[in-house]
């Protein structure tokens, strides 16, 4: 039985064994970042990432593209976050090569700030704590 949906894992930070490469793939228990940080009170998330996947989805039943990336973080407590934003994960990205190597503990604040291109918008951003 095919359902026209398909999740391939296609960067992670970390070598994954099998169970933990189903449990990178489903998002469904994750927390959406970019929900989160609507919710008042949550306008700043501070996250200790430990692990990151880059997911490659098909959704043959999606209304718009039906091929998408979502960008997973699993932090240091096994909290699984997940977004689709590309302004994110280049911000991310530029701290977790800068920090790689380093021994000093570190976290990021994930955040949204207004955009300038688009009058009333907001897009998703992090920087390090």
């Amino acid at each position: 039985m095919t359902t026209g949906y398909s999740v391939e894992i296609a960067e992670s930070s970390i070598e994954l064994t099998a169970k933990e490469r189903i449990k990178m793939k489903d998002t469904t228990n994750a927390i959406k970042l970019d929900e989160l940080t609507q919710e008042e009170g949550n306008e700043q998330v501070i996250i200790e990432p430990q692990a990151y996947a880059v997911l490659n989805i098909h959704n043959e039943h999606s209304d718009q593209n039906k091929d998408y990336v979502n960008y997973v973080l699993v932090d240091k407590d096994g909290t699984k976050y997940v977004t689709s934003s590309g302004s994110f994960w280049a911000s991310f990205m530029e701290i977790f090569k800068e920090m790689e190597n380093e021994t000093e503990p570190w976290k990021i604040v994930v955040y949204r700030v207004p955009s300038k291109n688009f009058k009333g918008k907001e897009f998703l951003t992090c920087s390090i704590e």
